[in-house]
């Protein structure tokens, strides 16, 4: 199975979940029992490293973004390079899976110990419109410091989103002010080259996630 279809049967199956359940946010944890235990098996004596999350190492998307960060500076995938550096989309009015996710990766950094200054932690707004900068910095700057929070232009933001295999979609609330957005909830993870590696879903132990950034410093 391609890491292509790996994501889209995440986010397909997440959307009928989702329309079934009229629930507002579409996780990336639903990927099928059946298509891990597959990806798992391919890798049985191969002698690759055995990880917690899905490996898509050699996926042919994900591969830059080019958005700006809440301290107003130019930032691409590519400039992280010698750091491991995990990509997660959302926004910050996000009521559960946004702030969830960053709380856990701010368990898993202290996990890392001193090994944590070579891990980047990227957080992408799915909602340009609302989170302005000023918004953005002290958003991520109250879960860690050193997380990164960027944003673009709708178009940008619709271009990097479809890069990443994300989907989004703003849901009207009572007035319009007051929209949600659903969206894809999983992160990416590339090694210190700028390659992708793991698709990571959501809700899954900490522990799991810094065991398997222990792994992929080892190698670098």
């Amino acid at each position: 199975m391609t890491a292509t279809l790996v994501v889209r049967n995440a986010v397909a199956s997440h959307r009928g979940r989702a329309r079934l359940n009229r629930r507002r946010i579409l996780l990336g944890s639903a990927i099928g029992l059946g298509a891990a235990i597959g990806l798992t098996a391919c890798d049985i004596g191969s002698g690759k490293p055995k990880f917690n999350h899905i490996d898509i190492t050699g996926a042919n998307f994900a591969r830059d973004f080019a958005l700006t960060g809440a301290d107003g500076k130019p930032h691409r995938l590519a400039d992280l390079k010698g750091k491991l550096v995990v990509v997660f989309f959302g926004f910050t009015q996000c009521p559960d899976v946004c702030p969830t996710t960053l709380s856990d990766m701010t368990n898993v950094m202290k996990q890392l110990g001193t090994d944590a200054k070579r891990v980047q932690v990227v957080f992408v707004t799915l909602d340009p419109e609302r989170d302005t900068p000023a918004v953005m910095a002290p958003y991520v700057a109250a879960f860690d410091p050193s997380f990164l929070g960027l944003y673009g232009t709708l178009e940008e933001t619709k271009k990097v989103a479809t890069e990443f295999k994300v989907i989004f979609e703003k849901v009207p609330g009572k007035s319009a002010s007051s929209y949600t957005i659903d969206h894809t909830a999983a992160s990416y993870v590339f090694d210190t080259n700028g390659k992708i590696r793991l698709f990571v879903k959501h809700g899954q132990p900490v522990q799991w996630l810094a065991a398997d950034l222990k792994t992929l410093l080892a190698q670098s």
